[in-house]
């Protein structure tokens, strides 16, 4: 084989190899397009509206509703604060779920006010 031939076989396997270079960093190119448009398409503004949500509501306790309910109770609005608990789901205050306590003392504090 001259010289010449192993040169040329030479140059053509470098040809191939950036080709082959080449369609690797397509590949990557392509997958890099694809995790971009992933992460562009995820729920955020979801999450930052639970967290405002959040943000504003004041997180009241079983204790919290149970000393409302009374003064509630004690200023002569038993019968209210007993409907209230049912409307609520329960026939005691801890039988109502946490997540209603909010409504639960909003309603409260205008027992007496209407």
């Amino acid at each position: 084989m001259s010289n010449l031939t192993k040169l040329l076989d030479a140059v053509i396997r470098i040809v191939t190899d950036f080709r082959n270079l080449a369609d690797d960093f397509q590949g990557v190119a392509d997958a890099i397009a694809e995790f971009k448009t992933v992460e562009v398409t995820e729920p955020k503004p979801v999450a930052e509206l639970t967290i405002k949500a959040s943000k504003n509501e004041k997180s009241y306790t079983l204790e919290d509703v149970r000393g409302v309910l009374a003064e509630k109770s004690q200023s002569g609005h038993t019968a209210e604060v007993k409907k209230l608990i049912a409307k609520y789901g329960g026939s005691r205050l801890s039988d109502v779920q946490s997540d209603k306590y909010a409504e639960i003392i909003k309603e409260a504090e205008a027992l007496g006010n209407e």
